[in-house]
């Protein structure tokens, strides 16, 4: 299986935390977070890994280089602003098989990605996306899913503060749910993807562990503590 991190944010929150670097390359517990994913995928056995570049592209590139510990690595590169699905619709000309595997570059949660991607067959879905246990939902939004894994609703961040599990950001995906659109065209996977595949092979894999995201100063000072 093949795999895309999402690269390319601006990270505009965490821009005072990390100056001149994109939020990607943050030095969390003395390694650029990114390469802690890559790490990730490795140990799964991930075959060639596509990022997803857009703010400071070239800095990602110089770091990362070309292969990681065994993996090819290639480049899609935003020149304007496309959406998290607008951004993989674009990277899948640079990334081979079916179904794939995609994960945000600013979040990290423990996780067996080969159960994922089991799962995700075993179903036939078309999305699967990897769920995690959070003590309170109401900063990411929460996912509720049937016996089986079918989701069944999504609920937006600000809701109740209740234990509940939660998107994680990793996702097992068809192609063909994202060859629709055109290439280049700005679009969000979460808000306008998720939504309309209720009902018609969406499940929710609940199989993540620890969970961390780098998207504020907050956040991203417990990530130090949560690799240390």
């Amino acid at each position: 299986m093949h795999a895309i991190i999402l690269a390319g944010g601006l990270g505009t929150r965490l821009r005072g935390a990390v100056p001149g670097l994109p939020k990607v390359l943050a030095a969390v517990a003395g390694r650029p977070f990114l390469t802690r994913l890559l790490d990730q995928l490795a140990q799964a056995d991930v075959r060639g890994v596509t990022l997803s570049t857009g703010y400071m592209a070239e800095r990602v590139e110089a770091e990362i280089g070309l292969e990681w510990r065994g993996m090819p690595v290639s480049y899609s590169r935003e020149t304007e602003p496309l959406g998290t699905g607008g951004a993989l619709r674009l990277a899948l000309g640079r990334t081979p098989g079916d179904p794939f595997l995609a994960m945000n570059g600013d979040s990290y949660c423990a996780a067996d990605l080969s159960a994922l991607r089991a799962f995700h067959h075993a179903r036939a879905a078309r999305a699967t996306i990897l769920l995690t246990r959070a003590a309170d939902t109401s900063r990411y939004g929460r996912v509720e899913t049937g016996g089986d894994g079918t989701v069944l609703r999504f609920e937006e961040k600000g809701g109740l503060q209740t234990p509940g599990w939660i998107n994680a950001g990793v996702y097992c995906l068809s192609r063909k749910m994202l060859e629709d659109p055109p290439a280049g065209t700005p679009f969000s996977i979460e808000r306008d993807v998720f939504p309309a595949l209720i009902g018609n092979g969406l499940y929710g894999f609940q199989g993540g562990g620890g969970f961390i995201d780098i998207g504020t100063p907050e956040s991203y000072e417990e990530a130090q503590r949560f690799f240390s």
